[in-house]
């Protein structure tokens, strides 16, 4: 069975990643399942390129799979950065206030 973690990382491999992560956290939220995900993304493709350049990047890649996602945490680094900080920030919890979240 193909997960919709295994789609975000067969969209994202499109920017030649040397190390990439897709995890699904919407156990940490209330919309249900394969909502939430973080995904951690190496490429050189971001040499040179702001935050929102290369999340803008990810996004393309992503396509219309944008659109089942609820939420996409993007951590982006270039090699460099990468090898110098592996350090990837944990996410917050679910503070609610979704809909779902009403009796």
């Amino acid at each position: 069975m193909i997960t919709r973690a295994d789609q975000i990382r067969d969209a994202l491999s499109a920017l030649q990643p040397v190390h990439l992560e897709v995890i699904d956290e919407s156990h940490m939220h209330s919309r249900g399942l394969e909502t939430h995900y973080k995904a951690v993304i190496v490429s050189a493709q971001f040499e040179g390129r702001r935050a929102i350049q290369r999340h803008q990047a990810a996004y393309a890649a992503m396509g219309p799979l944008m659109q089942q996602v609820h939420a996409l945490g993007l951590h982006t680094y270039t090699p460099a950065e990468w090898q110098a900080d592996a350090n990837v920030p944990d996410s917050p919890r679910c503070r609610g206030g979704s809909k779902h979240d009403r009796p």
